[in-house]
């Protein structure tokens, strides 16, 4: 038998994801999709987290468990390493077992036998809409799952850190100027003709934040040279011609994008890019994924008034926006990205800060003000 759960925010979050899960599998279903997830039950939630939570306070030979656990059968795995016997799930064998399982890719695979849940090996393939459960740090827990494509970064559920939660609101993006950037981040379904371009900003995003340097993406208008106005002239490092492998990966017959050639194309190509964003200064792209530049510097436009106010909101339930100073916002980075916006109203800036914080600047129509959206919840 499971024990009871002592961390609180497990028993508080619970029924909320696995009403998630029933959602999101349910409309999966609905629309055809195969390879699904079961759906996990509220205690077997429960009693991951609680054992997650409380394995992520321990060490393993002076080091803190990194672990990512999945809940499915042996018989929904791809490929998987099989234990010679089932291990209870208790923070203990999690953490003995998280050496093993820290390289990205790798999940413990967890199921349960009536109300008993236990540990049966790892596995590196899983369904789509699989819950997964990641330890970050010590207090530190992201409930995530994966893609209803398969392809890419998790979508994120909610955040646990100590006794603060943290849960992504699915209903209310918080910023209706780039909704198909925001529903890709989401994991909300799309258009077909849409899902396979939009994740390319995903991807980048996490590519960002993988080199710790922090940068700045600009997305610009293919059809318009105005951006120019608010970079400085002439541009550090041009790319000429541009760099366009990215779109003609998109361009590609959509059977061939269902392969696993297609797949590490694009993510090398958009590795390649985000490499350019540790350069110091901005990297400028077409809203078409085409790479124009790197290292450019951002410049108030002529007669343009410097930026004063921005709106600041988070994609979490229960948040609230707030104006604010821009440089309250960030460091020089997030300055500039505000200042490029409220010239460039077609334009949407990414900024990935060292400490891993990251922010999409665009410009809102209805507010007619630059809004800032801080998306690194949807990106751990």
């Amino acid at each position: 038998m499971l024990s009871e759960p002592s961390y609180l925010a497990a028993r508080m979050v619970a029924s909320t994801i696995e009403s998630h899960f029933a959602m999101h599998l349910t409309e999966a279903r609905k629309m055809g999709k195969t390879n699904l997830a079961s759906d996990p039950p509220v205690y077997i939630i429960e009693a991951i987290i609680d054992t997650a939570f409380w394995a992520s306070l321990q060490r393993e030979e002076g080091h803190s468990p990194k672990v990512s656990i999945a809940y499915l059968s042996p018989e929904q795995a791809d490929r998987p390493l099989n234990f010679g016997r089932k291990l209870r799930l208790t923070p203990h064998n999690l953490n003995k077992l998280s050496p093993a399982v820290e390289n990205p890719g790798i999940h413990l695979a967890v199921w349960n036998d009536g109300d008993d849940a236990y540990i049966w090996g790892t596995t590196h393939g899983i369904p789509h809409i699989c819950f997964v459960i990641e330890v970050i740090e010590p207090g530190l827990v992201v409930i995530k799952h994966s893609r209803i494509d398969g392809f890419g970064k998790f979508v994120n559920i909610a955040i646990l850190k100590g006794d603060k939660i943290k849960i992504v609101d699915e209903t209310n993006s918080g910023m209706s100027d780039c909704p198909d950037l925001l529903a890709s981040l989401l994991g909300m379904p799309l258009p077909s003709f849409l899902s396979n371009s939009v994740n390319v900003w995903v991807e980048l995003a996490a590519s960002m934040q993988k080199h710790h340097r922090g940068g700045i993406v600009l997305l610009v208008p293919s059809n318009s040279d105005e951006w120019r106005k608010s970079i400085v002239q002439p541009i550090g490092y041009p790319v000429i011609p541009a760099y366009t492998v990215i779109s003609e990966l998109i361009a590609q017959d959509s059977i061939f994008r269902k392969t696993l050639e297609w797949q590490e194309r694009l993510l090398q190509a958009i590795d390649i890019i985000g490499g350019f964003t540790a350069v110091d200064g901005a990297t400028v792209l077409t809203q078409n994924h085409e790479l124009l530049a790197f290292g450019a510097k951002i410049t108030r436009a002529d007669g343009s008034v410097p930026v004063e106010e921005i709106v600041v909101t988070e994609p979490t339930i229960d948040s609230t926006p707030c104006r604010m100073h821009p440089a309250q916002n960030g460091g020089t980075r997030h300055l500039a990205a505000a200042q490029f916006v409220h010239d460039q109203h077609d334009a949407i800036a990414l900024v990935a800060s060292q400490d891993g914080n990251f922010t999409i600047f665009a410009w809102s129509n209805k507010l007619k003000t630059v809004h800032a959206h801080r998306i690194d919840i949807l990106l751990l």
